[in-house]
């Protein structure tokens, strides 16, 4: 049974321009609730290695734009645009053609206490959307009405803090901490366990607070609405001080004997977040190109200052800001519009009006009349070569106003020309340089009051500095001198388009992305309206490139807002070994003083204080609490899975696998071919070789010219490897997947670019190659800090299974330590890791053991049948290659990587079907309830990590326990290794256990659009899952027992007796842990 969040695998959907979506920007956004950090695969689906996008960057997933922290309903939830008003992400089209749309009823908006502001139709959404305005208050409601079933409701409060003690961010956390209504300890855990939700979160911007949530079911829905309204006026937080200090900082003293540390949930996160040299440069720059206004200090808080802020602080925070007269409130979907404002009027109404509207706005920073130069240190591991480790950001603030939507939206196409595919010049020029490894600043950026443009180098040698500015400056002197090539112009504009039509936003709500698009203007007093609707200004826009020429269009913009712009901040970089240890010590001197400042009274009463703060937070809710959070009941549950309409037949004698959705006249396709006869000393080379084809040149086409040719004819190409486990078998299941996409009527074009890449491109270009591994090396390292997780369960894969084995060697450790070798061969070697490259290709693709899947309509997959049988007779046929046998492990010693952090990420795992269990659905039940219970009550709410939570690979039988920015290490595994005791001593009611059940199938039954239900159907045919399977699974989680929780206590402790240890971690934890434990870790340095 698989749980269809296709985290891993639909990261690598791709778009020609990927990173126009998916680009990070400098100004966080920081999340409330770490749900569950991306493992680059849910628990039941199969890990992979890393994908190329189209362009053969990496396509990340969807996810919460600027907001690094959060990984929770994606690996990362960062949403991300980028594109002005063109917002690909955030224009919601129906998934069928949408019948005439229903507003509000004449009167019903005057009986509630509404007036009518304004009302249009957007075409582009096919909507209904009113904004009304509530009288009593002034708070202003979007009621956008369609066909969608996946409603979306949020209420959004502008929230400027004028220092870095994380107010804003640290509230957000604690009002889903219990409310009027509704008074437990979290309801909103409660939500996560029993709710069909699809999206279920808050997060906190540098002016803004945002509270989501969507769901298909409308009883749920309603039921998520009035709890996140009840928690944002009403929360306990406001008389709950033990609230403010678990989850923003509190002393924690557990003997007067001993140091007294700092815990906090929000003090935690960012202690991560600025252990991050991306991070603490994001946040350098941009606090630096705003000195004088709210985007000056760091919403987010600095650890450094978080410990400054007091209860009384924080209180008067959420009187001043949390008020209707300061809320923006968003309604999207199917349901009622007159039930919409029915439900608001029950708590609007309770409230007068209150100048908060106009005490939160937010200032313009005026522009600067010289460039400014600043350097930061970032922490370094020790006795590593630093010569080439230094980062320049060049970053320019645009404007000192908001910019017209003309204008915004030819910066965004601008910003694309520049820098969205691998051949936009900026991009290409900087990276072909040598001068770094890999590119930072995120482009334009226009989320926040007024726009920026950033751009830089990373990994690049102190010496080498000015040279990056340098060419900064006279490329984009070049560009507004000489203009654009034409076909880059239009492999930009369709790739734009393609995305606006497509409109895929994965798994994350259309309504929601549309919802922060909207708001994105909205919350600045502006039109809500006008970001929703792009036809007519794009249209304008091609007219204006037609009628002037692209020179005439872009090259006046490059001159005012960039080269003749000196609101120009140049933010350097430097490594510093010591930094890290010397910020703990300043902590620990910190502390030193607070305690030598007590009495022993006060140490006895702070060691009292402690124990009961934990005593809270580990005691269950009390029955009658638990009640009081409205959930569905099994009856409201569909008794048999989604089925997607799946045939499987054959083209040329070829397996096609046909899915007839309503795709709004896109093909989706993917290419499989098996990797299984694949030497295994080539297995490291395959990301690079997935890679190569889409960033290297045919006989005939320059890699730039091929790379325009798939923007300008598809909606994108990307290459990857996909490995899983199989259940019962020993052999492993792998492939190569050429995805792509396209309008229906470019199918040949899309079919003729696949063979092209895979066919005819050249392996001969090393130094373009050279550049590969080097981004490939940036971006590992960047992965070890900032998602040590995946890699610590990476590494306990690879200890345990084969698979695991073969994806650690393409996208962990392993992997980094082969790439830093290769990047030192590559000039002694090249013809060698040509003709490497070259076996790869002859290896892989034959026509046996192809497989091809396509979802579109009826119609157009009949039409594509004479494509797909022309690439396929041009593909060779290799019958007489034979399989190999991997057979290669790790070795299953307990292993801590070690990086320059003051977080860590700690990992426990074994195979459970070792012990002889039999998969049953109840498992998915019990370790979503004990990841939403034990682990998040004692890892994170006691413990004071991000997050913690557990993970059933299902194919593999690895069952593995993970924290998230974690300030501990020795604790955290042995609350893991008391996870049986807990579910032996379990007293659970019917309520709880519906819930349990009910949040389980929230989950098997994910929401999804048409291209990801045609890519789970593919997965689960690779992997032998039948229709009858996913039936018996759903019937075994509808009737999970009390038993079964008991009974897996036995199986778990298989985790504890046998388990293998892989943490990410400090160098001070790990040397700690030694010393209460001595040789308890293998020890591996790598950063």
């Amino acid at each position: 049974m698989e749980r269809t969040l296709l985290l891993r695998s639909l990261s690598c959907s791709s778009l020609a321009g990927a990173r126009l979506f998916s680009r990070s920007s400098s100004s966080s956004s920081h999340a409330r609730r770490l749900l569950r950090p991306s493992l680059s695969s849910p628990p039941s689906l199969p890990r992979r290695g890393g994908g190329r996008a189209a362009n053969g960057a990496s396509r990340r997933p969807l996810h919460l734009r600027r907001y690094r922290s959060l990984h929770s309903t994606s690996s990362s939830l960062s949403f991300g645009r980028k594109f002005a008003s063109l917002a690909p992400r955030a224009i919601a089209t129906p998934t069928q053609p949408s019948p005439e749309v229903v507003g509000v009823q004449d009167g019903v908006a005057e009986k509630y206490g509404f007036e009518k502001v304004s009302e249009e139709f957007i075409k582009e959404c096919k909507s209904k959307a009113t904004l009304f305005r509530h009288k009593k208050t002034g708070a202003e409601v979007m009621s956008v009405s369609n066909d969608d079933e996946n409603k979306v409701f949020g209420i959004v409060f502008r929230t400027p803090p004028n220092n870095s003690t994380g107010i804003p961010h640290i509230l957000e956390h604690s009002v889903l901490c219990g409310s009027r209504k509704y008074p437990l300890k979290e309801p909103f855990v409660e939500l996560l366990k029993g709710s069909l939700h699809t999206f279920l979160n808050a997060f906190t911007y540098p002016d803004r607070t945002c509270y989501p949530v969507a769901s298909t079911n409308m009883k749920d829905f309603y039921n998520l609405v009035d709890v996140y309204l009840d928690a944002v006026f009403f929360p306990k937080c406001m008389d709950d001080i033990q609230t403010f200090q678990q989850e923003g900082w509190h002393y924690e003293l557990n003997n007067p004997s001993e140091e007294i540390s700092y815990k906090g949930v929000v003090f935690n996160e960012m202690k991560g977040v600025y252990s991050q040299p991306d991070s603490i440069l994001g946040r350098a720059s941009q606090q630096a190109l705003f000195p004088d206004n709210t985007y000056g200090v760091d919403s987010g808080g600095d650890p450094q200052d978080i410990p400054k802020l007091t209860f009384e602080e924080f209180k008067e925070f959420h009187c001043k800001y949390y008020h209707p007269s300061n809320a923006r409130i968003w309604f999207y979907g199917d349901d009622d519009p007159n039930e919409r404002l029915r439900i608001l009027s029950e708590y609007l109404n309770m409230f007068d009006a209150s100048p908060a509207a106009n005490e939160s706005k937010v200032q313009t920073q005026k522009l600067f009349s010289k460039p400014v130069r600043i350097v930061e240190k970032y922490p370094a591991g020790e006795g590593v070569e630093l010569k080439k480790k230094h980062m320049v950001c060049l970053n320019w603030l645009l404007s000192d106003k908001p910019l017209d939507l003309e204008t915004e939206l030819t910066l965004g196409f601008l910003d694309h020309l520049m820098l969205g595919f691998p051949a936009s010049p900026l991009r290409k020029i900087l990276l072909e340089s040598g001068l770094g490894d890999a590119i930072v600043g995120g482009g334009i950026e226009d989320e926040l009051l007024q726009p920026q443009f950033s751009i830089g180098l990373k990994g690049v040698s102190e010496d080498d500095i000015p040279k990056v500015e340098e060419l900064v400056m006279s490329t984009l002197k070049k560009l507004a001198e000489e203009g654009f090539d034409t076909d880059a112009v239009e492999a930009s504009m369709n790739t734009i388009e393609f995305s606006l039509r497509e409109n895929n936003t994965g798994s994350f709500p259309r309504g929601l992305s549309l919802m922060l698009r909207s708001i994105g203007k909205w919350i600045y007093d502006m039109d809500p309206f006008e970001p929703l609707k792009y036809e007519e200004p794009l249209m304008a826009l091609k007219a204006r490139i037609a009628k002037e020429g692209s020179k005439a269009v872009f090259s006046p913009l490059i001159e005012k807002f960039i080269l003749k712009n000196p609101h120009l901040v140049t933010v350097e970089m430097q490594p510093d070994p010591e930094k890290a240890s010397r910020d703990e010590a300043v902590e620990k001197e910190i502390l030193d003083k607070v305690k030598a400042s007590m009495t022993e009274e006060d140490l006895a009463e702070l060691a009292r204080a402690t124990q009961e703060l934990r005593l809270k937070q580990e005691t269950p809710d009390p029955p009658e609490a638990l009640r009081t959070v409205p959930s569905l009941s099994l009856h409201d549950i569909p008794k048999e899975p989604i089925r997607v309409p799946t045939e499987v037949g054959d083209i040329n004698g070829v397996k096609v696998l046909r899915h007839d959705l309503f795709t709004n006249d896109v093909l989706y396709t993917e290419v499989v071919f098996n990797m299984s006869s694949l030497k295994q000393e080539l297995l490291q080379l395959v990301p690079l070789f997935c890679q190569s084809l889409l960033e290297m040149g045919t006989k005939d086409l320059t890699f730039v010219q091929l790379n325009q040719l798939i923007g300008r004819k598809t909606g994108g190409i990307s290459v990857y490897p996909f490995t899983s486990s199989v259940r019962g078998k020993e052999d492993p299941c792998s492939h190569i997947i050429v995805r792509g996409k396209a309008m229906a009527g470019c199918t040949e074009d899309l079919f003729d670019l696949v063979n092209c890449i895979l066919q005819e491109v050249r392996f001969t270009d090393q130094q373009r190659f050279k550049q590969f591994v080097s981004q490939s090396k940036a971006r590992m390292e960047n992965r070890l800090r900032g998602s040590g997780h995946g890699i610590a369960a990476a590494r306990m894969d690879a200890k345990l299974n084969v698979a695991g084995w073969i994806s650690e060697q393409m996208g962990g450790v392993s992997y980094l330590e082969f790439l830093r070798d290769l990047e030192e061969r590559i000039d002694q070697d090249w013809d060698g890791i040509s003709s490497s490259l070259e076996e790869i290709r002859k290896s892989l693709l034959s026509r046996d053991g192809c497989l091809i899947n396509m979802t579109a309509d009826g119609r157009n997959l009949e039409n594509s049948e004479k494509f797909v049988s022309k690439f396929l007779d041009m593909l060779p046929s290799n019958s007489n290659a034979g399989a190999n046998t991997w057979r290669a492990r790790l070795s299953r010693e307990n292993e801590a990587i070690v990086i320059p952090t003051q977080v860590n990420y700690v990992g426990k795992a074994a195979n459970i079907y070792e012990t002889g269990y039999q998969l049953d659905g109840s498992a998915y039940v019990i370790s979503k309830y004990i990841s939403n219970t034990w682990l998040w009550d004692r890892v994170r709410v006691s413990g004071g990590a991000y997050g913690g939570f557990c993970d059933f690979d299902t194919h593999s039988g690895v069952f593995s326990f993970l924290s998230y920015r974690d300030p501990n290490l020795l604790k955290t595994l042995d609350i893991y290794d008391a996870t049986g005791a807990f579910l032996r001593e379990l007293e659970m009611d019917d309520d709880t256990l519906t819930k349990a059940i009910i949040g389980t199938i929230g989950d098997v039954d994910s929401y999804q659009l048409p291209d990801a239900k045609g890519y789970s159907s593919l997965v689960r045919h690779l992997l032998g899952i039948t229709e009858e399977e996913r039936q018996r699974r759903r019937e075994e989680i509808l009737s999970t027992s009390w038993k079964d929780f008991r009974d897996f206590a036995d199986v778990i402790e298989s985790v504890k007796d046998k388990g293998v240890v892989a943490s990410v971690a400090s160098p001070d934890d790990v040397e700690a842990a030694h010393k209460e434990r001595p040789n308890f870790f293998q020890v591996k340095n790598v950063l």
